[in-house]
């Protein structure tokens, strides 16, 4: 089978290595034709780090005229559209980094674009594709959660006072650059909400100005579901969590990676005022690796993605939504 001709776009994400040695884990699939750094001295900085060290560095021109099928854009995060709309321009198929920047109509663009060439746009959402939260999902749609009314998806970290205020020129600050994953988890248990309230705050501890404690609220029919990423929370890794709870059944993780941890409580064995919950084991598994292996089915044909250009717009209109922006989640722009 023919391999995948990849490119790898920007260095500042902080995926970005992550991303490259997961492709790498890959040669029978993926063929990297280079990487393009964003300055000489950025370059420099990176060249030397086991990731890029074997890999040929390129200009843009130069990616672009490798005939590469596939590009991941893994830049500063308020530049991924618009070093994706390169590739979208010229045909090619692209892995985006999260978020989709700061304009939704700019990202809406790209997906109209990519939607009337057929190109497959995957966004780096990972978590769709943990195999733990694939299972909630499974059992919600199969019905044995009963009416899922509520999903409380949490992600915080303990970042230093500078990568703190390095957040400041992003919408929302923390909401938009980690709370987008919890977004995206709520979004895909509940659909599109009738009202969102965003909380998101400055803490001010350090001195730090940017908006450093992300809140959401998402008001639906029957319930309401909250995303949330804060900055300061000591140990705050090990307490990642995403909890579904349905009339006949509570699907909770915790922590949601290394190690992802599972809890099932059905109703028929639980109690009011007892812990009754049961752990699920799921094989280990790599954080990017299931992804980047669906970009590859989608890339080649084999299948239709099935996050669509509706389903990501619609995604990132909640992340920006819950950024504080004025948006319009009833829109379509143009889709």
């Amino acid at each position: 089978m023919k391999k995948i001709r990849i490119g790898h776009l920007g260095t500042y994400h902080d995926h970005s290595t992550g991303m490259l040695d997961t492709i790498k884990k890959h040669p029978d699939i993926f063929e990297i034709v280079g990487y393009v750094p964003e300055s000489e001295e950025r370059c420099n900085a990176v060249r030397n780090q086991d990731c890029y060290r074997d890999i040929p560095v390129m200009t843009e021109a130069e990616l672009f005229s490798s005939g590469c099928d596939a590009v991941e854009v893994e830049g500063y995060e308020l530049d991924l559209v618009r070093q994706a709309r390169k590739c979208i321009d010229r045909g090619i198929h692209v892995h985006i980094d999260k978020p989709a920047g700061a304009d939704v109509e700019e990202f809406a663009a790209l997906l109209r674009e990519a939607k009337t060439k057929g190109l497959t746009v995957q966004m780096s959402y990972m978590y769709r594709y943990n195999p733990s939260i694939k299972e909630a999902l499974r059992r919600a749609r199969a019905g044995e959660l009963g009416q899922v009314y509520e999903v409380d998806a949490l992600m915080n970290t303990h970042h230093t006072p500078e990568k703190r205020e390095w957040m400041k020129p992003f919408p929302g600050g923390i909401m938009f650059f980690l709370g987008c994953h919890m977004i995206d988890l709520v979004y895909l248990f509940k659909g599109m909400p009738d009202e969102v309230i965003p909380l998101n705050r400055c803490s001010g501890m350090d001195g730090v100005t940017a908006v450093d404690q992300g809140c959401a609220m998402l008001g639906y029919s029957d319930g309401v579901s909250i995303a949330r990423a804060t900055s300061t929370e000591v140990g705050g890794y090990g307490r990642r969590q995403l909890v579904i709870c349905g009339s006949r059944a509570t699907y909770e993780i915790e922590p949601l990676e290394n190690p992802t941890r599972t809890f099932y409580t059905d109703v028929s064995y639980s109690a009011a005022y007892a812990n009754r919950r049961r752990e699920l084991e799921f094989p280990d598994f790599g954080r990017y690796d299931k992804m980047m292996l669906e970009f590859a089915a989608c890339v080649r044909g084999e299948r239709v993605n099935p996050f669509t250009y509706e389903y990501e717009l619609n995604v990132h209109k909640l992340v920006m939504k819950a950024c504080g922006a004025d948006v319009d989640l009833n829109s379509r722009y143009g889709l």
